[in-house]
């Protein structure tokens, strides 16, 4: 039995690092590992890749013979990649006894929408792999209420297209607050507890950069709908990873093997029991969030929560940070969102798959 993580996301969200990163930290815990690359439009690779789809086929030679571009070559390549699925299957039998990290491309809709990634884990699976899906979001997007938004409706629709155990995180996560302060604590993003409170930032954003008040109501209710959708299906939560960062990898680790079984039927798990397995290092959501919070996240940002329009360093009453804190969205809203709603060769150069 292979156990293993196929590594996806959105692109720059840090595919190919957190492999290397967990390469590492495998290696250092006393695992046999091996990394298989399967983006063939990767050709710098930072880890010893023990197999590379490039062999079998490459973006530029995709794109070169059949005339496409570098979205539908790279799209063409998975699809020939799952009606090759037998040379993938026959490549990997020498890994048998290795952890298994597959690095796949970051083009969204190959996870969302389009079958070729979901055939290909389905035939491994027939095949005993036991792979979980780990689903890596830039940390920064916790920053922007709409971008967020967008995030869970993403990670949703992945979880709901490939049918298999799936972890999020939020990657990069000593970069959270990169591109602005967060307006709530990780724990809510993490958690993803009630993110119809984040649709007052987004109508503040609206009216900060002009957009006329008809357009931002109408997606706001757009917003809110999608917040809906999230909330009833109740799927969607986040761990927090930094690469180089052994206590947030292990966490990360340690809720994966989880997922694909390998605590249950792995070397270090065989001789216990499932709920033993399953209760053990239980961890407090100070020690599984707040060290993130304490580490990454300005002095500021710990304290009382601030209402939409204000800022850090301005003066807040305590009324309306009450408010803000414990309201699900501030009274002008309600109205608007809280309502019930040709043949060539493919290869690379020099390749001899």
């Amino acid at each position: 039995m292979v156990f293993g993580q196929v590594v996806i996301g959105p692109p720059g969200s840090g595919k190919t690092t957190y492999c290397e990163g967990m390469r590492q930290y495998l290696t250092s815990a006393g695992r046999k590992v091996a990394v298989v690359n399967l983006d063939p439009a990767n050709d710098m690779l930072p880890y010893p890749a023990a197999l590379d789809v490039r062999q079998l086929i490459s973006l530029e030679g995709a794109a070169r013979a059949c005339e496409l571009g570098p979205n539908g070559a790279l799209v063409y390549c998975l699809e020939y990649l799952n009606e090759n699925i037998d040379w993938l299957v026959e490549q990997l039998e020498p890994l048998a006894d290795a952890y298994v990290l597959f690095d796949l491309p970051g083009q969204v809709e190959l996870y969302t929408h389009h079958g070729a990634v979901r055939s290909i884990v389905q035939e491994l699976l027939t095949h005993n792999h036991r792979l979980t899906a780990v689903h890596l979001v830039d940390a920064h997007h916790c920053a922007d209420a709409s971008k967020f938004i967008s995030v869970l409706l993403v990670t949703l629709s992945t979880m709901v297209q490939l049918e298999m155990p799936q972890v999020n995180l939020l990657s990069k996560v000593d970069l959270v607050e990169s591109y602005g302060e967060l307006a709530f604590n990780l724990d809510f993003y993490t958690d993803v507890l009630d993110p119809a409170r984040l649709l007052p930032w987004i109508a503040e954003a609206s009216e900060e950069s002009g957009t006329p008040s008809a357009f931002a109501k109408k997606h706001l209710k757009l917003s809110a709908a999608i917040c809906e959708l999230i909330s009833d299906f109740s799927l969607v939560g986040f761990g927090a990873v930094c690469v180089t960062d052994s206590e947030s990898m292990a966490a990360a680790l340690k809720s994966i093997d989880k997922a694909n079984g390998y605590v249950f039927g792995g070397i270090e798990g065989a001789d216990a029991s499932v709920f033993a397995c399953s209760a053990r290092d239980t961890q407090w959501d100070d020690e599984r969030v707040g060290q993130y919070e304490e580490r990454y996240m300005s002095e500021a940002d710990l304290s009382d929560l601030l209402p939409p329009g204000s800022r850090r360093g301005n003066a807040a009453t305590p009324s309306a940070t009450a408010s803000a804190t414990t309201s699900r969205a501030p009274a002008e809203f309600e109205d608007d969102f809280c309502e019930p709603c040709g043949d060539g060769d493919l290869r690379e150069e020099g390749g001899d798959g």
